[in-house]
């Protein structure tokens, strides 16, 4: 079926194509009563939403009432005017990184990671680094030409450096999971720190990732890339391969210029 869209205006999509027809959901502080479905409504409204309505609604615990919520999105976005960035390459199989590696760069890649800080979790840092990988893709583990070292959960920052360290880590990898208060952003940034007082931060790529990490809060914060819900090893290993290989490439570019300077 052929359908004409308008990709500088897209709206959400319910019954019709941008119809603008969405559905959120969220708690509020207050008690399970027709007030405080009125304050969601009236809240929803405040959002954006035109002709919101309360399609359920349910105490949590006494003083706390769950909330969904439909309604219809007055905005919409240019879709033509969306840039990729370097986050977004175009992914290659395990095979064919395993491929890149061996014709370009020529050994293995020493890869660390953990869960940082208080973060428990290493659900996200096993699904891209465990041989058993997720949902049907392989972990870096199992792939040839990546050496790679799990340190798991609750894993102080200085300790993970020592390890990238110890071992020639090309690739520091961090996974942030738990962040309220924003805790990661504190965690991620005194990895940095400590990184450029060892003054190796230039000697490794930095990778942070989490489902409240983008791109783009991770340069912010001094990382070379990251990545958020979605990814796939082979999405972060087709970045590490390809990086590496740019910068060995501009490596023997600066000593070739040495060279016949001299």
């Amino acid at each position: 079926m052929s359908i004409d869209l308008d990709l500088q205006h897209i709206k959400p999509y319910g019954d019709h194509i941008n119809d603008g027809m969405m559905q959120l959901s969220f708690t509020l502080p207050v008690p399970y009563t027709q007030k405080a479905r009125k304050a969601a409504v009236l809240l929803a409204g405040k959002m954006g939403l035109e002709y919101p309505d309360v399609v359920h609604y349910e105490e949590l615990v006494s003083g706390f009432t769950f909330f969904i919520v439909y309604g219809r999105c007055a905005h919409n976005v240019d879709y033509t005017a969306i840039e990729l960035d370097d986050s977004d390459v175009s992914a290659m199989s395990r095979e064919e990184v395993e491929d890149f590696i061996e014709e370009n760069i020529k050994r293995d890649i020493v890869v660390v990671g953990a869960s940082t800080g208080t973060d428990t979790h290493s659900v996200g840092i096993d699904a891209i680094l465990n041989m058993k990988g997720y949902n049907g893709h392989y972990g870096l583990e199992r792939y040839k030409g990546f050496t790679v070292y799990n340190l798991g959960s609750q894993v102080p920052n200085e300790t993970l450096l020592a390890k990238a360290i110890e071992v020639h880590a090309d690739v520091i990898m961090v996974s942030q999971t738990v962040t309220q208060q924003q805790l990661h952003i504190h965690n991620l940034t005194q990895l940095v720190d400590l990184l450029e007082a060892e003054g190796v931060r230039d000697d490794m790529l930095l990778i942070c990732g989490g489902p409240r990490i983008s791109n783009e809060l991770a340069k912010e914060l001094g990382y070379d890339v990251g990545f958020s819900k979605g990814c796939y090893p082979n999405y972060v290993a087709t970045y590490i391969v390809k990086e590496l290989a740019e910068r060995n490439k501009a490596k023997v570019g600066h000593a070739n210029a040495y060279h016949r300077f001299l």
